[in-house]
């Protein structure tokens, strides 16, 4: 059968399954890193283009004087820009920004049960157990 050592409390089964819980959690959440971080560039500069183009709209002299709709033809950048981000958030931009950190934060709920939590690389941390 099997040798039964006990590290901290666990037996050494025990321990290897939570390694391996540790390397795929740790691997899932790596793997979304590049992709969460260049959504974040992307709504950087959506953002900020569509603050510039707001910025050169309520200070164009003329925008009280026209209409709306001609005030937004008459600043395509603004209205493309801000268009974009419209359609970046409805197509859940907001969530690939944070994927990450909704993976570590999900697991953390579920790994209470458990007596642990984890950082946000996915590293396990293991609580001390409650006296009784």
């Amino acid at each position: 059968m099997h040798d039964i050592v006990y590290t901290d409390g666990l037996m050494a089964e025990q321990t290897e399954d939570l390694k391996a819980f540790e390397r795929r959690l740790t691997e899932v959440i790596d793997k979304l890193q590049p992709a969460a971080r260049f959504w974040r560039i992307i709504l950087i500069f959506i953002s900020v283009c569509t603050a510039v183009g707001a910025w050169t709209w309520l200070w164009d002299p003329l925008t009280p004087q026209v209409s709306f709709t001609q005030s937004l033809l008459n600043h395509p950048f603004f209205t493309i820009s801000c268009l974009i981000l419209v359609m970046l958030f409805l197509w859940g931009i907001h969530k690939r920004v944070v994927a990450p950190s909704i993976i570590a934060s999900r697991c953390r709920q579920v790994l209470g049960d458990y007596n642990m939590s984890c950082d946000d690389t996915g590293k396990l941390i293991l609580k001390p157990r409650p006296s009784t």
